[in-house]
Protein backbone atom coordinates (compact mmCIF):
# COMPACT_ATOMS: atom_id res chain seq x y z
CA UNK A 1 0.00 0.00 0.00
CA UNK A 2 1.11 3.53 -1.10
CA UNK A 3 1.01 5.11 2.67
CA UNK A 4 2.37 8.19 1.14
CA UNK A 5 -0.25 8.68 -0.96
CA UNK A 6 -2.75 7.73 1.59
CA UNK A 7 -1.56 10.38 3.83
CA UNK A 8 -1.18 12.68 1.24
CA UNK A 9 -5.09 11.88 0.64
CA UNK A 10 -6.11 12.47 3.88
CA UNK A 11 -4.29 16.10 4.29
CA UNK A 12 -5.91 17.67 1.46
CA UNK A 13 -9.43 16.95 2.84
CA UNK A 14 -11.72 19.73 5.03
CA UNK A 15 -11.84 19.89 8.76
CA UNK A 16 -15.37 20.40 10.33
CA UNK A 17 -15.15 23.68 12.40
CA UNK A 18 -15.80 20.82 15.26
CA UNK A 19 -12.11 20.28 14.53
CA UNK A 20 -12.99 16.53 13.00
CA UNK A 21 -13.41 14.98 9.68
CA UNK A 22 -16.89 13.78 8.84
CA UNK A 23 -16.44 10.96 6.62
CA UNK A 24 -19.06 8.77 4.40
CA UNK A 25 -18.12 5.51 2.67
CA UNK A 26 -20.16 4.63 -0.49
CA UNK A 27 -20.62 1.49 -2.07
CA UNK A 28 -22.34 2.75 -4.73
CA UNK A 29 -25.59 0.79 -3.79
CA UNK A 30 -28.59 2.03 -2.70
CA UNK A 31 -28.27 2.19 0.93
CA UNK A 32 -24.70 4.32 1.19
CA UNK A 33 -25.98 6.74 -1.65
CA UNK A 34 -29.00 7.94 -0.29
CA UNK A 35 -27.47 8.61 2.64
CA UNK A 36 -24.85 10.71 1.04
CA UNK A 37 -27.30 12.58 -0.91
CA UNK A 38 -29.58 13.03 2.42
CA UNK A 39 -26.44 13.97 4.44
CA UNK A 40 -25.83 16.65 1.77
CA UNK A 41 -29.22 18.28 2.08
CA UNK A 42 -29.61 18.30 5.14
CA UNK A 43 -26.09 19.12 6.72
CA UNK A 44 -24.91 21.81 4.18
CA UNK A 45 -22.89 23.75 6.32
CA UNK A 46 -20.71 20.15 6.86
CA UNK A 47 -17.52 19.51 4.73
CA UNK A 48 -18.07 15.26 4.35
CA UNK A 49 -15.58 13.31 2.95
CA UNK A 50 -17.15 11.21 0.54
CA UNK A 51 -15.31 8.20 -0.42
CA UNK A 52 -14.80 5.13 -2.24
CA UNK A 53 -12.72 1.95 -2.57
CA UNK A 54 -12.52 1.69 -5.84
CA UNK A 55 -10.88 -2.47 -7.17
CA UNK A 56 -10.58 -1.13 -11.03
CA UNK A 57 -12.99 -4.13 -11.87
CA UNK A 58 -16.26 -1.99 -11.51
CA UNK A 59 -18.73 -2.14 -14.70
CA UNK A 60 -19.06 1.39 -16.88
CA UNK A 61 -22.42 1.55 -15.42
CA UNK A 62 -20.66 1.90 -11.69
CA UNK A 63 -17.98 3.79 -13.28
CA UNK A 64 -20.80 6.59 -14.62
CA UNK A 65 -23.22 6.16 -11.02
CA UNK A 66 -19.81 7.65 -9.55
CA UNK A 67 -19.75 10.69 -11.49
CA UNK A 68 -23.47 11.06 -11.45
CA UNK A 69 -23.02 11.54 -7.51
CA UNK A 70 -20.04 13.33 -8.11
CA UNK A 71 -22.22 15.86 -9.92
CA UNK A 72 -24.98 15.73 -7.79
CA UNK A 73 -22.57 16.29 -4.55
CA UNK A 74 -21.18 19.08 -6.34
CA UNK A 75 -17.90 17.57 -5.03
CA UNK A 76 -15.18 14.72 -6.29
CA UNK A 77 -15.35 11.83 -4.37
CA UNK A 78 -11.64 10.58 -2.61
CA UNK A 79 -10.57 7.48 -4.48
CA UNK A 80 -8.62 5.10 -2.08
CA UNK A 81 -6.96 2.27 -3.23
CA UNK A 82 -4.91 -0.61 -3.45
CA UNK A 83 -3.94 -1.65 -6.44
CA UNK A 84 -6.43 -3.43 -8.49
CA UNK A 85 -7.88 -6.58 -8.63
CA UNK A 86 -5.19 -7.40 -11.73
CA UNK A 87 -2.60 -6.35 -9.96
CA UNK A 88 -3.29 -8.82 -7.11
CA UNK A 89 -3.95 -11.54 -9.22
CA UNK A 90 -0.77 -11.10 -10.82
CA UNK A 91 0.87 -10.67 -7.23
CA UNK A 92 -0.55 -14.35 -5.66
CA UNK A 93 -0.75 -16.19 -9.22
CA UNK A 94 -4.14 -16.74 -7.98
CA UNK A 95 -7.92 -15.39 -8.52
CA UNK A 96 -9.94 -14.89 -4.90
CA UNK A 97 -12.65 -17.06 -4.58
CA UNK A 98 -15.17 -18.94 -1.58
CA UNK A 99 -11.75 -20.12 -0.20
CA UNK A 100 -9.36 -17.26 -0.87
CA UNK A 101 -11.20 -14.02 0.01
CA UNK A 102 -8.07 -11.43 -0.13
CA UNK A 103 -10.02 -9.67 -2.65
CA UNK A 104 -12.01 -7.40 0.07
CA UNK A 105 -9.44 -7.71 2.77
CA UNK A 106 -6.94 -5.87 0.53
CA UNK A 107 -9.18 -3.78 -1.84
CA UNK A 108 -11.39 -2.57 0.51
CA UNK A 109 -10.62 -2.88 4.15
CA UNK A 110 -7.07 -1.84 4.38
CA UNK A 111 -7.04 0.84 2.61
CA UNK A 112 -10.33 2.57 4.32
CA UNK A 113 -8.65 2.02 7.66
CA UNK A 114 -5.17 3.69 6.41
CA UNK A 115 -7.08 6.50 5.18
CA UNK A 116 -8.95 6.96 9.05
CA UNK A 117 -6.12 6.54 10.38
CA UNK A 118 -4.91 9.44 8.61
CA UNK A 119 -7.47 12.01 9.36
CA UNK A 120 -8.53 14.14 12.54
CA UNK A 121 -10.33 12.35 14.74
CA UNK A 122 -12.48 11.05 12.23
CA UNK A 123 -16.58 10.56 11.98
CA UNK A 124 -17.51 7.73 9.67
CA UNK A 125 -21.12 7.46 8.95
CA UNK A 126 -22.49 4.14 7.48
CA UNK A 127 -25.76 3.86 5.66
CA UNK A 128 -27.46 0.35 7.74
CA UNK A 129 -30.85 1.03 7.79
CA UNK A 130 -32.93 0.80 10.88
CA UNK A 131 -34.67 -2.31 10.07
CA UNK A 132 -31.19 -4.19 9.44
CA UNK A 133 -30.82 -4.28 13.38
CA UNK A 134 -28.63 -7.38 13.54
CA UNK A 135 -25.93 -5.80 11.39
CA UNK A 136 -22.93 -3.73 13.18
CA UNK A 137 -20.87 -1.76 11.23
CA UNK A 138 -17.61 -3.44 10.33
CA UNK A 139 -15.15 -0.35 11.26
CA UNK A 140 -17.44 0.58 14.58
CA UNK A 141 -14.91 -0.61 16.65
CA UNK A 142 -11.87 1.18 15.30
CA UNK A 143 -13.17 4.44 14.97
CA UNK A 144 -16.35 6.68 16.04
CA UNK A 145 -19.12 5.49 14.13
CA UNK A 146 -22.64 7.30 12.74
CA UNK A 147 -25.39 5.43 11.48
CA UNK A 148 -27.89 8.05 10.17
CA UNK A 149 -30.71 6.03 8.09
CA UNK A 150 -31.40 4.25 11.58
CA UNK A 151 -31.57 7.98 13.64
CA UNK A 152 -34.16 8.62 11.17
CA UNK A 153 -35.96 5.30 10.91
CA UNK A 154 -35.37 4.38 7.87
CA UNK A 155 -35.88 1.27 6.34
CA UNK A 156 -36.07 0.10 2.71
CA UNK A 157 -39.21 2.10 1.91
CA UNK A 158 -37.51 4.81 2.81
CA UNK A 159 -34.32 4.46 1.10
CA UNK A 160 -35.83 3.74 -2.19
CA UNK A 161 -38.14 6.66 -2.25
CA UNK A 162 -35.36 9.16 -1.28
CA UNK A 163 -33.49 7.34 -4.38
CA UNK A 164 -36.88 8.34 -6.62
CA UNK A 165 -36.82 11.86 -5.26
CA UNK A 166 -33.49 12.32 -5.97
CA UNK A 167 -33.96 11.03 -9.22
CA UNK A 168 -31.01 8.37 -9.17
CA UNK A 169 -30.65 5.09 -10.51
CA UNK A 170 -28.46 2.33 -9.05
CA UNK A 171 -26.62 0.25 -11.10
CA UNK A 172 -27.98 -3.50 -11.29
CA UNK A 173 -24.40 -4.40 -10.44
CA UNK A 174 -22.35 -2.41 -7.32
CA UNK A 175 -19.93 -5.33 -6.97
CA UNK A 176 -16.64 -6.04 -9.07
CA UNK A 177 -17.45 -7.76 -12.48
CA UNK A 178 -15.37 -10.68 -11.86
CA UNK A 179 -16.76 -11.53 -8.54
CA UNK A 180 -16.48 -15.29 -7.21
CA UNK A 181 -19.99 -14.67 -5.20
CA UNK A 182 -21.79 -13.34 -8.10
CA UNK A 183 -24.97 -15.15 -9.29
CA UNK A 184 -24.73 -17.39 -12.32
CA UNK A 185 -27.51 -15.06 -14.46
CA UNK A 186 -24.81 -12.35 -13.55
CA UNK A 187 -21.87 -14.03 -15.71
CA UNK A 188 -24.01 -14.57 -18.33
CA UNK A 189 -24.89 -11.17 -18.35
CA UNK A 190 -21.66 -10.37 -18.03
CA UNK A 191 -20.77 -12.43 -21.39
CA UNK A 192 -23.51 -10.91 -23.36
CA UNK A 193 -23.31 -7.09 -22.22
CA UNK A 194 -19.21 -7.07 -21.63
CA UNK A 195 -17.69 -9.95 -23.71
CA UNK A 196 -14.67 -8.39 -23.28
CA UNK A 197 -14.18 -8.36 -19.45
CA UNK A 198 -15.52 -11.75 -19.87
CA UNK A 199 -13.05 -12.96 -22.26
CA UNK A 200 -10.77 -11.17 -19.73
CA UNK A 201 -12.18 -12.92 -16.97
CA UNK A 202 -11.58 -16.77 -18.93
CA UNK A 203 -7.65 -15.34 -19.92
CA UNK A 204 -6.79 -15.56 -16.44
CA UNK A 205 -8.83 -18.64 -14.83
CA UNK A 206 -6.44 -19.95 -18.02
CA UNK A 207 -3.44 -18.19 -16.56
CA UNK A 208 -3.69 -19.41 -13.03
CA UNK A 209 -4.82 -23.06 -13.93
CA UNK A 210 -1.83 -22.99 -15.89
CA UNK A 211 0.88 -21.37 -13.06
CA UNK A 212 -0.66 -23.88 -10.68
CA UNK A 213 -0.78 -26.77 -12.54
CA UNK A 214 -5.16 -27.22 -11.84
CA UNK A 215 -8.14 -26.08 -12.88
CA UNK A 216 -8.64 -22.43 -11.18
CA UNK A 217 -11.89 -20.74 -11.82
CA UNK A 218 -14.05 -17.94 -9.59
CA UNK A 219 -16.32 -19.98 -9.53
CA UNK A 220 -16.88 -22.74 -6.98
CA UNK A 221 -17.22 -26.27 -8.44
CA UNK A 222 -19.81 -27.31 -6.46
CA UNK A 223 -21.97 -24.15 -5.75
CA UNK A 224 -24.21 -26.09 -9.08
CA UNK A 225 -24.66 -28.43 -11.85
CA UNK A 226 -23.16 -25.73 -15.11
CA UNK A 227 -19.23 -26.15 -15.40
CA UNK A 228 -17.64 -23.77 -13.19
CA UNK A 229 -14.57 -22.88 -15.65
CA UNK A 230 -15.84 -19.66 -17.71
CA UNK A 231 -14.65 -20.76 -21.03
CA UNK A 232 -16.64 -24.01 -20.61
CA UNK A 233 -19.35 -22.00 -19.35
CA UNK A 234 -19.51 -19.87 -22.67
CA UNK A 235 -19.46 -22.84 -24.59
CA UNK A 236 -22.42 -24.63 -23.16
CA UNK A 237 -23.90 -21.16 -23.75
CA UNK A 238 -22.97 -20.57 -27.31
CA UNK A 239 -24.35 -24.09 -28.21
CA UNK A 240 -27.77 -23.01 -27.17
CA UNK A 241 -27.70 -24.47 -22.80
CA UNK A 242 -29.01 -20.83 -21.72
CA UNK A 243 -30.42 -19.68 -18.47
CA UNK A 244 -34.50 -19.96 -18.69
CA UNK A 245 -34.65 -16.09 -17.99
CA UNK A 246 -31.79 -15.65 -21.12
CA UNK A 247 -33.54 -18.14 -23.14
CA UNK A 248 -36.71 -16.41 -23.29
CA UNK A 249 -35.11 -12.93 -23.24
CA UNK A 250 -33.76 -13.95 -26.67
CA UNK A 251 -36.76 -15.51 -28.38
CA UNK A 252 -38.77 -12.83 -27.11
CA UNK A 253 -42.42 -13.15 -25.30
CA UNK A 254 -45.27 -14.86 -27.08
CA UNK A 255 -46.74 -10.85 -27.22
CA UNK A 256 -43.89 -9.27 -27.96
CA UNK A 257 -43.92 -7.60 -24.36
CA UNK A 258 -41.05 -9.12 -22.82
CA UNK A 259 -38.93 -6.53 -20.76
CA UNK A 260 -36.01 -8.98 -19.78
CA UNK A 261 -35.01 -10.80 -17.39
CA UNK A 262 -36.54 -9.14 -13.37
CA UNK A 263 -34.49 -8.82 -10.73
CA UNK A 264 -35.44 -10.74 -7.72
CA UNK A 265 -33.27 -9.50 -4.62
CA UNK A 266 -33.66 -6.45 -3.15
CA UNK A 267 -29.86 -5.70 -3.24
CA UNK A 268 -30.15 -5.11 -6.73
CA UNK A 269 -32.95 -2.50 -5.95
Amino acid sequence: MNADRIRALAAAQPVAPDGRHHVVGLSGGKDSTALALELAEREPSIPFVFFITPTGDELPTMVAHWADLERRLGRPMVRVTNGTLDSWIEHFRALPNSRQRWCTRLLKIEPCLAFLACLSDPVLYVGLRADEEARKGLYSEKVDTRFPLRDWGWGLPEVLAAIERHGVTIPARTDCARCYEQRLDEWQTLAREYPDLYAAAEAQEAWVSEIRGEPITFRSRTRDTWPAGLAELREKWEAGYWLQGEAQRRQGSLFGDDEGPQKCRVCRL
